[in-house]
């Protein structure tokens, strides 16, 4: 094992290390903006070329870093090399390409409202697994901000819901969050590595899991173009929803616990509707800062640890 403290890491991080809700909230801010781009460029690539490519390119970047740790690390891994073996093909492999093609055939709309049950997930992965239930706090906190997310979605008008039809990309996206819900508790049981050692297999194990696809895929589909837009959309997707917020998102995860940590999915739709109204010029309206609010109230009290529960 590394010999690495908590301490260590935190002179060399600063204190952004210790702090799991700022992590967390980093973490929707960059997944926020992995939707948008994703969804602005699933024309541009086929969805397991894109995914291959996001993580052998994150792969790349972080093996430089992590690579003493994972020497370090290398028995500790052996030894549980079936636990983090699945964890990756679920939470890179499978996620990752079921979430890109879903966004070839629904809407942006469909995909945050769906995107609002990845608590859910997590908590009955984590009552099937650990046999950890959410405490009453947890669910009132994950129902007010699912509330919330619909309020900004919807535009403060319940009518809307009936326009929304549901397809088959949207039965793929409700797939890629029961399978990331999966990957956030087994993550749980992950051993005892190094935050990088973890992160580097992870995204090597993940990206080798999608060469066979990745070989049909370009058998039957056009290769992407070798374009700035494409080039800057894989640098992105690379660094800041995968390099970065799995960083934030691991280190989370494992302070204050999946239940806990799983609201924070619905910071999403608040960081992507703020960035349309800072980037894009929509307007803000009433209905933004009553979804804000709901989903911040919810946020914080299902977050909150529990003296009589375990989180």
């Amino acid at each position: 094992m590394t010999t690495t403290t908590p301490t260590a890491e935190a002179h060399r991080f600063g204190w952004i290390i210790d702090q799991p809700y700022l992590l967390l909230s980093l973490t929707s801010l960059f997944w926020a903006g992995n939707a948008i781009v994703g969804r602005f460029i699933a024309g541009h690539f086929p969805p397991v070329t894109l995914s291959f490519l996001r993580w052998s390119v994150a792969f790349l970047i972080v093996i430089p870093f992590a690579w003493r740790h994972l020497v370090a690390d290398r028995m500790m891994i052996r030894r549980h090399i079936k636990l983090l073996v699945a964890v990756s093909v679920i939470g890179i492999s499978t996620f990752n390409t079921l979430q890109y093609t879903s966004l070839q055939y629904t809407s942006a709309l469909n995909v945050l409202l769906l995107q609002s049950v990845g608590p859910l997930f997590v908590a009955v992965w984590a009552l099937i697994i650990l046999g950890v239930r959410l405490t009453l706090m947890q669910a009132v906190g994950v129902f007010a901000s699912m509330i919330g997310v619909a309020v900004i979605i919807l535009h403060g008008n319940v009518a809307e819901l009936a326009a929304i039809e549901l397809n088959y990309g949207d039965l793929l996206f409700l797939g890629a969050m029961a399978a990331f819900g999966l990957f956030t508790v087994l993550s749980q049981k992950r051993p005892a590595i190094h935050g990088l050692s973890f992160l580097a297999f992870t995204f090597g194990c993940g990206a080798v899991f999608l060469v066979p696809l990745l070989v049909w895929e370009l058998s039957v589909r056009t290769p992407p173009a070798f374009d700035l837009i494409n080039v800057s959309a894989v640098a992105y997707v690379s660094i800041f929803p995968s390099i970065v917020a799995y960083l934030c998102y691991n280190r989370g995860v494992r302070m204050i616990g999946a239940n806990r940590a799983a609201p924070f999915f619905h910071l999403i739709p608040v960081f992507g509707s703020a960035m349309a109204i800072l980037f894009l010029g929509e307007q803000p309206h009433l209905y933004h800062a009553v979804g804000y609010a709901l989903v911040i109230i919810g946020v914080v009290a299902a977050a909150r640890k529990q003296k009589a529960a375990a989180a």
